[in-house]
Parts: C-alpha cells; sequence; structure tokens
C-alpha cells in the first residue's frame, strides 16, 4: 500500500509536469504535496516517488517513443494528461525498475487510472501497458 500511495504522488507531480505548473526541483522537494500526504507516505515513500519522478523526467524522450509505438489509431499530443502521466510512469517502470514484476506495475496503473481517469481510462491504460511488456518481453527473449 505504501508504494502505491508513493505512485499517487509521482503521478501528482508528472501530470503537474506536463500542465507545465511545477518545475522538477519544486516537484521532487514535494513542497506542493500535503502534509497528510507526505506523513502517510514517509521517507522510504518520498525516495520511492523520487526515483520514478526523476527517472521518467530524465528518460522522458525515450518513454515518449515506447508509448507512440504503441498507441492505436492514436498520437501521445492527443492523449489526456492524466492517461500521459500514468503511462509515463508505468513505462519507466517497466523499462528500468526490473525487480518490480511488469504484472504489479500495470495493475497499479490500472488502479490510479481508474481513480484518477475518465471512465474507460484503465481499459486504454492497461491495453497500451500490456503491449509495451509483450514487447519488452519478446525482446529480452531475443538477448
Amino acid at each position: 500500500m505504501a508504494r502505491r500511495k508513493s505512485r499517487i504522488l509521482a503521478f501528482q507531480a508528472l501530470y503537474a509536469w506536463d500542465s507545465g505548473t511545477k518545475d522538477e526541483k519544486t516537484l521532487l522537494d514535494f513542497s506542493w504535496a500535503s502534509e497528510a500526504q507526505l506523513e502517510r507516505i514517509g521517507e522510504d515513500g518520498k525516495t520511492f516517488a523520487r526515483l520514478i519522478i526523476g527517472g521518467t523526467l530524465e528518460a522522458i524522450d525515450r518513454i515518449d517513443a515506447v508509448i507512440s509505438r504503441h498507441l492505436v489509431n492514436w498520437e501521445i499530443g492527443r492523449l489526456n494528461k492524466v492517461d500521459l502521466a500514468v503511462l509515463r510512469m508505468s513505462v519507466y517502470s517497466l523499462l528500468f525498475q526490473k525487480d518490480i514484476h511488469p504484472s504489479i506495475v500495470i495493475n497499479e496503473a490500472v488502479d490510479i487510472s481508474r481513480e484518477y481517469g475518465s471512465d474507460d481510462a484503465f481499459r486504454f491504460v492497461n491495453g497500451v501497458l500490456a503491449s509495451v511488456k509483450s514487447t519488452l518481453e519478446t525482446e529480452n527473449r531475443k538477448l
């Protein structure tokens, strides 16, 4: 549950970044988050959220390219900012956090999308991430 709360914090930060309301330094110091939210996740949770936020922003071009390759009849620029923030942090995790099982990443993304996205957003997020996961598994088998 603590990691879920950290992922929600990371999602909120990436959404704010994409909306242009916060810069990276402000996002990573969490001055924008409520005291209650920060107390609930603790120091370990803040560290995990910072890893996702910083890692996602550092690899944003690669992450966006991966997302774009897995969109069917859609363009990344037309995506809802909520969906895009969830996809970005999840693709970061699928690409770089090999210690976290892909099904956990996808399940968390679907749950966050259900809570914060539009009615059917979770289906869209699930489909894109399942496609990314499948491609990554195929690429790993070739290695």
